[in-house]
């Protein structure tokens, strides 16, 4: 049955192709990318597992938290132009479920502190009460 909406689902690339593009760019993270990469490794923060470059879908997303269905993309200025693709990729990965949390490089640089207390209020915000 096809989608009655008008908004198609990006082609997912093949999966060799995907890893492969993931490795690289785990090998060529951006300073504010390695800046919080050391502070959520390891379980670091409150013991949750993220993932770095982590491929959903047709997307490598900077770091994802699958048990809490967490996506952190850290923004360089590129993105200042390309919000419409950003909001398409925002778009596709909530409709898996997934939440997006976007910080600027500049913002993990400067304010690390902040920007971690940042990820732990969305994280409890939106994790159900017991």
């Amino acid at each position: 049955m096809e989608k009655e909406n008008n908004q198609q689902s990006p082609a997912i690339p093949n999966k060799k192709v995907m890893l492969s593009n993931a490795r690289r760019l785990r090998k060529n993270q951006t300073d504010a990318e390695q800046c919080l990469w050391q502070q959520l490794r390891g379980r670091s923060l409150v013991g949750l597992k993220f993932r770095r470059q982590h491929p959903v879908g047709p997307y490598i997303c900077d770091f994802v938290c699958v048990d809490q269905k967490l996506i952190i993309e850290i923004d360089g200025g590129q993105h200042a132009t390309n919000r419409e693709k950003d909001a398409v990729r925002t778009a596709y990965l909530q409709s898996q479920g997934f939440r997006v949390i976007r910080f600027w490089n500049h913002e993990v640089l400067a304010a690390t502190e902040a920007v971690l207390e940042r990820i732990l209020k969305r994280i409890e915000s939106d994790s159900p009460s017991p």
